[in-house]
């Protein structure tokens, strides 16, 4: 007899029950104890146990149902969007974003704080310190955690950002782990394609699909895959990097060293770039896009140029890993359905016929903001309990 082994089981059981209950909530939404029963597979008595234990830790709460019938229904379970709370930390290049969230997920705009990427790490620290302060200041539930989205390769067994090819001052640094010693609140570190992949998870078109790939072509050009529910992270976790590999030769020099990187030449950073050449001024991408949305300037050949590159990049995803739907997420392709439409036709013509009759493509609707998040409370509900599916 092992009297100590005996009295964790119970505890770790119920934790595992309670794990279940919270992935059912997050897949499903606001769900009644007896849904809760149905899609568990757990007994009533059991999942009331474990509903009040989550209730008593602030994790989920009560709401009235939408839609009032005949009798007296019962109250829904939701994640908890008033006792508890997290804050989502996006650094970019050129701008940070910082937005609280209930653990629904859900934010407003009025809960977002933006501000300009500093040119120092210590500085980029005091910014975002400052107004997670701020935001903390005013959220009337308990911060679980804060979750920190970067761009880069993040080694998950050094526990740092190893190189940020378009922002060195992250280079060998980990912010998550310099702001909890600030803050004393938990923070966590994710790729920004990671954060993209767990936010379409959780939230967007992907819910429920265990099977996908993310195409993040913003400012950098990276990859994401979730094979059975789990994303493919490689030895240290810097697996991806579908950007980086070398298309041109001679190409220009990338931020990671060589020259010619798919990155350089299928991305909105690598569109705004060309327009920036034509127009003979130098633009970020948001101004490229309304550049392309007002029609002052011609960038047909631009758009081409990036077109053909960019079908290149996902036509190799989906040949190499064959998923059923690739979400592609920037700035060009969910601006514009015609060009979308031609980047799939190119993709159709370049694609192994098998692979591509299985694969949607389909442009991501999340953002990097709602991926921070999604990173932080996706940890919540895993470190809560093993799963024993």
């Amino acid at each position: 007899m092992h009297p100590v082994e005996n009295r964790i089981e119970p505890t770790l059981l119920r934790r595992i029950n309670e794990r279940r209950l919270l992935e059912v909530i997050q897949q499903q939404g606001p769900s009644s104890r007896a849904s809760l029963t149905r899609a568990s597979g757990m007994t009533a008595p059991t999942v009331s146990k474990a509903v009040e234990s989550l209730l008593k830790r602030g994790l989920v709460e009560e709401m009235e149902p939408i839609d009032q019938i005949l009798g007296r229904p019962g109250r829904l379970l939701c994640m908890a969007a008033r006792s508890a709370a997290v804050i989502g930390v996006v650094i970019e290049s050129d701008r940070c974003c910082l937005v609280s969230s209930g653990l629904d997920g859900r934010f407003l705009e009025s809960q977002t704080r933006r501000c300009v990427t500093p040119s120092s790490y210590d500085a980029l620290l005091d910014v975002i310190e400052f107004h997670c302060r701020d935001l903390i200041g005013v959220l009337q539930g308990t911060v679980q955690g804060i979750g920190i989205s970067v761009p880069g390769l993040v080694n998950e067994r050094l526990r740092e950002i190893t190189v940020s090819p378009n922002l060195h001052l992250l280079d060998k640094r980990n912010p998550a782990r310099d702001l909890e010693k600030r803050l004393s609140i938990q923070c966590l570190l994710f790729q920004e394609t990671e954060a993209l992949c767990l936010s379409e998870q959780l939230y967007g078109e992907a819910r429920g699909r265990p099977d996908f790939a993310m195409l993040d072509v913003s400012t950098g050009l990276g990859l994401g895959v979730m094979s059975g529910g789990r994303l493919l992270t490689g030895h240290s976790g810097l697996a991806g990097e579908l950007g980086h590999i070398t298309i041109d030769p001679n190409g220009m020099e990338c931020g990671c060293g060589n020259r010619g990187c798919l990155e350089t030449l299928a991305t909105d950073a690598a569109l705004a770039r060309l327009i920036s050449e034509k127009i003979g001024r130098s633009i970020g991408i948001d101004e490229a896009l309304e550049i392309i949305q007002s029609g002052r300037v011609d960038v047909d050949d631009e758009i081409k140029k990036v077109s053909q590159y960019l079908s290149i990049a996902i036509a190799a995803v989906i040949n190499i890993f064959n998923p059923t739907t690739l979400f592609v997420y920037g700035g060009l392709l969910s601006s514009s359905p015609e060009t979308l439409q031609n980047v799939v036709t190119q993709v159709e013509q370049r694609a192994l016929a098998p692979s591509m009759a299985d694969c949607r493509i389909v442009v991501a609707r999340g953002s990097k903001r709602q991926g921070a998040i999604a990173g932080m409370i996706h940890h919540l509900t895993h470190a809560w309990a093993p799963s024993i599916r």
